[in-house]
């Protein structure tokens, strides 16, 4: 294999592919970056097994081939080389890069011992914009479960209907829901739950401007637009029915200035037990009172401005929960509804008069006050 790339091609190659790479493995050849060199250019590829990325770049290509390399090393080699075209042999598992006066030589391993990836049928693919899908991700996938008793719930849930498709993801204490209309043709009808850090990818490498070209296998999803390619093995398993759990009946509302509220409970929260994160808040006509009574560390009030309808209410919230909340809403006004103090609260984006407001909805548990 013989090849001359930019520097500014090699980076950005290499930076879109490293985070599909994993930082620890028992299997050698995943620590590496697949590079292979043909007629139309060089593509890289990671994988870690349950994803895949893939990435095209420029070069000029004098002699095809292809080699596994140290990922972590070579991304730190590319990031200090100096402003020179890089020049890049192989020699059995051997790579070797001249920039300049440098010259650097790494030991590979072989292309055959590097997993191959899944085969996804992009004939039968349907299309989506990425501003669109991107949208979608980066308002659910914060909710997504970490913990590993409850895998399905590890994953965003992404259904795909006749004319809509929605974006969910809870861990049981908060949920994400967003709603958005199907615009294209081809897209089947199906409930998919993908693994956040595939979608990460996804909306990270795929620009708002262009369209993404979406297939499935039996138990893998591909992305692809250019010579970009993302591949995610599906979760497995029925997906919890979500709307039994949002509530239809909420008759207390409560109107508030977004920015306010967050600095408020990032007030309280300082003084809030590091366990819990307990936060009482009592709704009255005109008035939200923020109260914590923490053992070890003290209390502490403070009062805010607000438009609510409703009996007065006493509700208790863990303050992370409802600030990661807060901060995915796109609008400057939030429209919060209660039922009661051991009910679920809903928080909606609430557009500015002759707006709109997208179709996006948060959950959150309450916690049990204490009296």
């Amino acid at each position: 294999m013989r090849f001359t790339i930019t520097r500014d091609n090699l980076q950005q190659g290499l930076a879109s592919v490293a985070a599909s790479i994993p930082t620890r493995t028992t299997l050698p050849v995943l620590s590496n970056i697949l590079i292979e060199a043909d007629d139309e250019g060089v593509r890289m590829s990671g994988t870690d097994l349950d994803i895949a990325v893939s990435l095209q770049v420029g070069a000029e290509v004098e002699e095809g081939g292809a080699l596994t390399v140290p990922a972590k090393k070579l991304q730190e080699l590319a990031r200090e080389l100096p402003e020179n075209p890089v020049r890049i042999t192989t020699k059995g598992d051997r790579f070797e890069l001249t920039c300049g006066r440098a010259s650097f030589r790494l030991n590979g391993l072989p292309r055959d011992e590097f997993p191959t990836f899944p085969a996804v049928d992009f004939r039968e693919s349907w299309r989506i914009p990425a501003e669109v899908l991107g949208t979608l991700i980066r308002q659910t996938s914060f909710a997504v479960s970490t913990e590993e008793s409850r895998p399905i719930l590890n994953g965003v849930l992404w259904q795909l209907g006749d004319d809509e498709m929605r974006m969910v993801a809870t861990n049981g204490h908060r949920l994400a829901l967003m709603k958005q209309r199907l615009e294209t043709s081809g897209a089947p009808r199906v409930d998919l739950i993908v693994p956040p850090k595939a979608l990460a990818q996804v909306d990270r490498l795929f620009g708002a401007g262009e369209e993404i070209e979406v297939a499935r296998s039996e138990n893998h999803l591909g992305f692809r637009r250019g010579g970009t390619r993302v591949f995610t093995r599906l979760i497995e398993g029925p997906y919890p029915n979500y709307e039994q759990v949002i509530p239809r009946d909420n008759d207390k509302v409560a109107v508030a200035d977004k920015g306010a509220l967050m600095q408020a409970l990032r007030r309280m929260a300082v003084v809030a037990s590091e366990q819990t994160h307990r936060v009482r808040l009592s709704f009255h006509a005109g008035t939200l009172r923020f109260s914590v009574e923490s053992p070890d560390l003290g209390e502490a009030t403070e009062e805010l401005e607000v438009d609510y309808q409703g009996d007065p209410l006493d509700i208790g919230f863990n303050a992370s929960y409802l600030l990661e909340v807060l901060r995915y809403m796109p609008t400057s006004d939030v429209r919060l509804t209660f039922k009661a103090p051991e009910r679920a609260a809903t928080v909606t984006p609430l557009a500015a008069e002759g707006e709109s407001a997208p179709d996006y909805l948060c959950l959150v548990m309450p916690l049990r006050l204490l009296e």
